[in-house]
């Protein structure tokens, strides 16, 4: 399902719910007013509150299809958001008006004129709210709408302020007239927590407040598996009605070229949106990583300790010496002569060599004649050569700190 297929079910999904709570609200308004139900009247406020916050939902819906422009170049997502931010508005103003009423009920209690009809309906009114909310659900989790989402939850209270109202329309008629108002002062405390929660969390995502850690730490994991990658830092995350916003900085090593960070950049991006399906757009900022030490290796005939002679060709050398070179002074640490475990192969013996070194996590490859593929191999896994300079480990060793 593509990004408008997506919104246009959601679109669906409103304009069903619209009808629904139109339908709900009359026939409670009839029945309430005829019956002299001060909590089915209470109700019918509350789904008349409903068409507005479903018909916002569809508008934002609608207004989301819309393709970005100069003028809205992150598109019309927010409208979504922003509809959001109406439903909460509606929702708190509609329990408001219901705590007014329940307190008339519980002050001056009247007894039902016709009880059954008022019985049914709030029986009916329950049923069918239970059902628009599963549905909106299951549509609202499908394409990842949180207004929908929020319809939903809307619904769902429904289900219990019209569970109240059917045992307060219930103890009214074998006669607690009173509880008719108890019942919808507890359906308007409900309503208004409900309205405040989604208002809290429409106003942070109009913030652009990070609401999904877990998705920030999801993109920062992938990002660090493609090869070339050293560090990632600084993800900000930010949403946008259904969708997300991202950007990220990410460290390679400073010696690769400018073309070779770009391709990075674009692996690092196709492989995050493949894994964070409502990632809309994510911008990705390459800086050089600053790394403490160099490790660096030479190419050995044999393992006389510093004083060992180098290998003229790449791929032959018998022994590989491996060390780390402190950036800020220069000074020499960790140094090892480790078996060339590619030095007896037929074939591939170059290649073979140069993903060993890989895997040793060098920087620099000091050595001649290393050949095209091991070059490849070596830049791929972003390893710079260069020429020694001396006659024994000792001496070569010592002139890379200056030429490095």
């Amino acid at each position: 399902m593509n990004q408008f297929q997506r919104l246009k079910k959601g679109e669906r999904a409103a304009k069903y719910s619209t009808l629904t709570n139109l339908f709900l609200s009359i026939t409670k308004g009839v029945f309430g007013l005829l019956s002299g139900s001060v909590a089915l009247i209470a109700d019918s406020i509350n789904s008349f509150s409903d068409i507005f916050a479903s018909f916002a939902v569809y508008i934002g819906l609608k207004l989301s299809q819309r393709k970005p422009n100069q003028k809205f170049p992150y598109g019309y997502y927010k409208a979504e958001t922003l509809s959001s931010l109406i439903i909460a508005g509606v929702i708190i103003f509609s329990g408001l008006e219901i705590v007014s009423e329940s307190f008339q009920g519980i002050i001056n209690p009247q007894p039902l004129k016709i009880p059954f009809f008022a019985i049914l309906v709030a029986a009916i009114s329950v049923a069918v709210s239970y059902l628009m909310s599963i549905y909106k659900q299951k549509v609202g989790e499908e394409i990842e709408s949180p207004a929908l989402l929020s319809d939903a939850k809307h619904s769902l209270i429904d289900v219990f302020s019209s569970l109240l109202v059917f045992v307060g329309v219930l103890a009214s008629y074998i006669g607690y007239l009173s509880l008719q108002g108890v019942a919808g002062f507890f359906v308007s405390l409900l309503v208004i927590w409900m309205g405040l929660k989604i208002g809290k969390n429409a106003v942070l995502v109009l913030l652009d407040a990070t609401l999904d850690p877990k998705t920030v730490e999801q993109i920062k994991d992938m990002a660090l598996t493609v090869d070339g990658v050293v560090d990632v830092h600084e993800v900000k995350v930010r949403s946008s009605g259904p969708y997300i916003f991202a950007e990220l900085h990410l460290e390679t090593k400073k010696e690769i070229s400018v073309e070779k960070a770009h391709e990075i950049s674009d692996i690092v991006e196709e492989k995050v949106k493949n894994g964070v399906k409502k990632l809309e757009t994510l911008m990705v900022h390459i800086e050089p990583a600053e790394k403490d030490k160099l490790r660096l290796a030479l190419g050995i005939e044999n393992n006389n300790g510093l004083k060992s002679v180098p290998s003229k060709h790449f791929g032959k050398a018998n022994y590989f010496a491996i060390w780390d070179v402190r950036q800020k002074d220069g000074k020499i640490e960790c140094y090892h002569i480790v078996d060339n475990p590619a030095k007896k192969m037929e074939k591939k013996r170059g290649i073979k060599t140069a993903e060993f070194l890989a895997k040793e996590d060098v920087d620099v490859i000091l050595g001649w004649d290393i050949g095209e593929g091991p070059l490849y191999v070596l830049s791929n896994s972003f390893i710079r050569s260069a020429i020694p300079h001396g006659e024994t480990l000792d001496e070569i060793m010592e002139k890379s700190v200056k030429g490095i």
